[in-house]
């Protein structure tokens, strides 16, 4: 815990010192008024609200899928990070509800081919190593080999589930690239990178409009669904968070794509394409994005907590990396953190706190059918406390607490 209490104290008195300088505004991430890291707070916030691992995405029931998989790797980012024990309980306490002694997943069927299922497999990749606990190796093998006979388009995309055939989403790409990747670097498996290129290459290909400079949110290759333009196969509109799902995939998946692998660079001038359009569709005043990125201006639009949590995350982080011009895009990221924190969070009675303005679900097809319309996006459900704002939040609020640790320990 001594480790713990540092990193609290470095992070408060960095934040506070800045606060005190007036450096405020799109320059200069606000201290927590906690007194601790925004991802500790919100880590805890999201524990109290949800006991159990399984709990997450307002689940009456336990159940495997990618949301508790993105707060789960979330945590073990705060564990690593904070040194502090509890993470690492919550995490595994969920693993071990889900995972049978003979690491077999309850609640996943591999032959749904259902790409969602597999973006858990990243926490495991942790477990196993933390713990040398066999169950998950069996657990995330399996998650490995459905990647194996996943139904893949013309060109080796994989569809996004076996019920959607011949589709590529964006929101696909964050589920099976950066699990895939981590793997093949964990356990020696180099093959599987130019997999992983390739399906950031080939979504890059078809869903990219060069006019627009934006991804659209999916693609049909047989151009059967009516959602799909007849010419192009493109849904109608930019979803905000499948932009969002595919900006943290190409960062994510960057962490282990060998510096020498021959795709790399193409990857990278993808990122770049990415930071550009989000600098492009950033609300200028409050620094976020909307949830049809770019129709702002029509009614019924809103300012959208998880894609914008999303695009902060992936801003901060390529800069930090050095896949994306620092100079030119931090600055967008510290704004968009500010907008999220000033807009978007609101601190509850009991001290917790919450993001609000998320948007609960969205896709296309299935029944009832989802037409991927302006009107459709704009009037799913909005919750709070979805996790696919929370969880990028916590990430995107480390990102930015580590380069305060970094300024800290250089003065």
């Amino acid at each position: 815990m001594k480790q713990t209490s540092l990193y609290l104290l470095l992070a408060f008195l960095v934040a506070t010192v800045a606060c005190r300088s007036g450096q405020t505004g799109s320059t200069q991430v606000p201290t927590s008024p906690a007194g601790k890291p925004y991802s500790v707070w919100m880590a805890d916030s999201e524990m109290k609200r949800s006991p159990e691992g399984w709990m997450i995405d307002f689940r009456p029931e336990p159940k495997w899928d990618y949301t508790q998989g993105l707060f789960a790797s979330a945590l073990e980012r705060v564990y690593k990070r904070t040194g502090d024990r509890t993470y690492f309980t919550y995490i595994k306490a969920f693993a071990d509800t889900m995972i049978t002694a003979e690491g077999k997943i309850k609640t996943y069927k591999k032959t749904d081919y259902n790409i969602d299922r597999v973006n858990p497999g990243k926490f495991l990749i942790f477990l196993h190593q933390e713990t040398g606990q066999q169950k998950y190796k069996l657990a995330l093998d399996e998650l490995r080999d459905q990647m194996r006979t996943h139904p893949r388009t013309s060109e080796g995309g994989f569809w996004h589930k076996k019920i959607y055939p011949h589709q590529m989403w964006l929101d696909g790409l964050y589920m099976a690239s950066p699990f895939l990747a981590q793997y093949g670097a964990t356990y020696n498996e180099p093959a599987v990178f130019d997999d992983v290129a390739k399906q950031i290459i080939l979504v890059d290909k078809y869903t990219y409009v060069k006019e627009k400079n934006l991804f659209y949110h999916g693609w049909d290759e047989k151009r059967e669904q009516k959602w799909a333009d007849p010419k192009t196969g493109l849904s109608p509109n930019v979803w905000g968070r499948a932009m969002g799902w595919y900006a943290m995939a190409l960062v994510d998946a960057l962490d282990f794509l060998p510096q020498n692998h021959p795709q790399r660079n193409e990857v990278i001038a993808i990122t770049k394409k990415m930071a550009g359009a989000l600098a492009q569709y950033q609300e200028p005043k409050t620094g976020l994005w909307y949830q049809v990125v770019d129709q702002g201006g029509r009614e019924g639009n809103y300012l959208e907590g998880s894609a914008s949590s999303m695009f902060t995350y992936f801003l901060v982080k390529a800069s930090k990396k050095g896949y994306i011009d620092s100079g030119k895009y931090l600055p967008l990221a510290r704004k968009a953190y500010n907008g999220i924190l000033e807009n978007l969070i609101r601190k509850e009675a009991d001290g917790t706190i919450s993001i609000t303005q998320v948007c609960a679900v969205a896709g296309l097809g299935g029944n009832p059918y989802r037409d991927g319309t302006y009107e459709y996006y704009i009037n799913e459900e909005r919750r709070d406390n979805d996790p696919k704002a929370v969880s990028p939040f916590i990430m995107a609020s480390l990102e930015f607490e580590e380069m305060g640790r970094a300024q800290a320990s250089n003065k």
